[in-house]
């Protein structure tokens, strides 16, 4: 049986990104992955999963969740090392 695990190792992901873009796209994590992989192809793809994330955070916040919008924090940050070009000119989707 394929394991979550097995998902987020077939994607340049990790998965808490994955779990991130879950929270956002209101999808399962075996569709989130799928769409974190696809993106990770697109051309601004990781511009797009970075501002998933700092959307999810600022919703955190809102929700005033601070331990939750930390943890995202840690995701972001972690994200962005692996991922520096999600930084530069991110585009609208």
């Amino acid at each position: 049986m394929i394991t979550m695990d097995d998902i987020a190792d077939m994607t340049d992901l990790t998965r808490p990104e994955i779990e991130a873009i879950a929270e956002h796209e209101h999808l399962p994590p075996v569709n989130a992955a799928a769409l974190g992989a696809y993106l990770a192809h697109e051309a601004r793809g990781f511009q797009v999963i970075q501002r998933m994330i700092c959307e999810d955070i600022r919703d955190a916040l809102h929700r005033d969740d601070v331990t939750h919008a930390r943890a995202l924090y840690a995701v972001l940050h972690h994200f962005m090392s692996e991922h520096p070009d999600a930084a530069r000119g991110a585009a609208p989707y």
